[in-house]
């Protein structure tokens, strides 16, 4: 009888605010707005909304620029989100270093999220060839480190956890035969920073995520679950190549609190399009 009434108020709740949650029969799962990146330039309120319609309950961000998020202060950008009926869970924040941490940390605060990113190494941590453009992590490992225990304590004392995540090149040995990743897990605090393991990309570099759980159990809090078709590209979840079934098995293993499906980049199909394809997928493969 409880249960029943529960619902009966959140119906009645969910239809006196016209909520988008009427259009979506159960909302689960996150979306990494990256995904959308181009609508969300256009018209970011319009895309949160078919985000939400499409059934995604949580977002990631990665449009920060000068104190904004897509344009919008951070309590204004919070407000929206949960109009909408979207929970703020994660941000990437690229351009984060130890001078301006503090507001960035503050500002992700004020606008809700509970997870700080880092989604590539800060410049002067990496190279890139100039004729392959791919990224390589050579050299002393050991600044970079130092650099997420000092902002993973500062997101700590604010209430946010710190995460990191991985491209392919930091799943690949180096010119001094260490694997990046492995040296950041070893030596990084756990109290303080913690990793969001891309599946699309470790799976890229050659590298079981299973193995990675079993040898550091706990310590991927997130995952992003972007599949890869059988030319390697990018592609929507459960229409590409990676066993996600496998992989869904050891969440627990994993320390996994929270997944976002992401799609760096579209081939057939346009992104609104591809993020429904892929949250079909998700059920049929078992998320929740």
């Amino acid at each position: 009888m409880r249960n029943a009434l529960k619902y009966l108020l959140t119906l009645l709740t969910l239809i006196f605010f016209n909520s988008p949650q009427l259009l979506a029969q159960e909302q689960f799962g996150g979306l990494a707005l990256y995904t959308v990146r181009e609508d969300m330039a256009k018209d970011p309120i319009a895309t949160l909304k078919k985000v939400a319609e499409t059934g995604y309950a949580y977002v990631e961000a990665a449009g920060y620029i000068e104190g904004k998020y897509y344009g919008m202060e951070p309590l204004e950008f919070k407000k929206s989100l949960m109009e909408i009926g979207l929970t703020p869970m994660s941000t990437h924040q690229p351009t984060v270093t130890l001078e301006n941490a503090d507001q960035l940390i503050a500002d992700a605060k004020d606008a809700g999220f509970k997870y700080f990113v880092i989604p590539v190494p800060p410049k002067g941590h990496y190279t890139r060839d100039p004729e392959t453009r791919k990224r390589h992590m050579d050299g002393d490992l050991q600044p970079l480190v130092d650099m997420l225990n000092a902002i993973g304590k500062k997101c700590k004392d604010q209430g946010l956890q710190l995460l990191y995540h991985n491209h392919d090149f930091e799943y690949e040995k180096n010119k001094q035969g260490i694997v990046p990743i492995e040296y950041m897990i070893e030596n990084s605090d756990p109290g303080f920073v913690n990793f969001q393991m891309d599946l699309y990309w470790v799976t890229k570099a050659g590298a079981d995520p299973i193995a990675y759980f079993e040898k550091y159990p706990g310590r991927f809090k997130s995952w992003h679950v972007k599949d890869m078709n059988k030319e390697g590209n990018f592609a929507p979840v459960g229409t590409g190549t990676i066993d996600f079934k496998r992989i869904l098995k050891e969440k627990k293993r994993s320390g996994m609190e929270f997944y976002m499906v992401e799609q760096d980049r579209n081939f057939e199909t346009k992104a609104l399009d591809a993020i429904k394809i892929s949250h079909k997928g998700l059920v049929n493969l078992g998320f929740e």
